[in-house]
């Protein structure tokens, strides 16, 4: 019987060619024509996304929302996504973007929910309950958890950056991740790509703790410094970027999977570079 992997282990290996994360927020009428006003259109489009893409992704990420918001029939999406990923990339790590938070039985129930029903292998964690809303989560040393720390939209300041900024909350949060709540070395952190701002600081705060990085494509995040802060000088931090719309909606024609791939190769490709160019600078 094959041993356990810690989700350390998975992630390495998973990111060992590759630090691309796709992001699958479905939108109905964004689709190509052929898949609108299908019952399984979503399930459809999406496992030829993930098809496409499986070659170039380390990570793949299905935001739940966008599949709750479809009822029944995004059940049955997410469900087929989930099988499309283990169909097409068994290497690749499924996390599911939830941004749960809750305390005792609750966060264990979305914790079972997330791990068990939907068989995810990471979730993203809104840590506002502190330790008591992470645990819950993190207790499963093969199961990963990151932790929303310096998020990519405009407001996150309003919260995130008040008071002396050696205390701002975001280097609190993966102060804590780094040195307190990661017993299971399991903790990441979620980092936005717009942030380039505080990225020195989040490193410091946190040093080697793996990071989700949104905001890249679709959103301007800058993915040199992403991945500068992100993975490291030496590259040996296992960190994802994440590209969602600019993979999804490449193309709304008949040639959606092919632009869909060529967009996750030119990423895959892009996140290479700029590892090199932080490696020989």
């Amino acid at each position: 019987m094959e041993e356990t992997m810690t989700f350390q282990q998975r992630l390495e290996r998973a990111t060992k060619n590759s630090q691309l994360c796709v992001g699958l927020d479905p939108v109905p009428e964004r689709l190509p024509v052929e898949f609108r006003g299908r019952p399984d259109g979503v399930a459809r489009f999406l496992r030829g996304i993930v098809e496409a893409t499986a070659h170039y992704a380390a990570a793949f990420k299905p935001n739940l929302a966008f599949f709750e918001a479809l009822g029944k029939p995004g059940d049955k999406a997410l469900f087929s996504t989930i099988e499309a990923v283990r169909d097409f990339a068994p290497g690749a790590l499924l996390i599911g973007d939830g941004k749960r938070g809750d305390i005792g039985s609750t966060a264990e129930r979305y914790a079972v929910a997330l791990f068990d029903r939907w068989g995810f292998d990471a979730v993203t964690v809104n840590p506002w309950f502190g330790e008591d809303g992470v645990k819950p989560f993190a207790e499963r040393e093969e199961k990963g958890v990151y932790l929303l720390a310096a998020t990519s939209n405009p407001s996150s300041a309003e919260l995130q950056e008040v008071g002396d900024p050696s205390q701002h909350l975001h280097l609190r949060v993966a102060e804590l991740a780094s040195e307190k709540w990661n017993a299971n070395k399991n903790l990441g952190l979620v980092v936005g790509a717009t942030r380039t701002e505080t990225m020195t600081a989040m490193r410091e705060s946190g040093p080697g703790l793996p990071w989700l990085i949104p905001g890249v494509g679709a959103q301007g995040g800058d993915l040199q410094a992403a991945v500068q802060y992100g993975c490291g000088v030496s590259g040996e931090i296992p960190s994802v970027v994440n590209a969602s719309r600019s993979v999804l909606y490449a193309s709304a024609g008949a040639d959606y999977a092919l632009a869909a791939s060529k967009e996750a190769k030119k990423l895959r490709d892009q996140i290479r570079e700029a590892k090199k160019a932080v490696a020989d600078a």
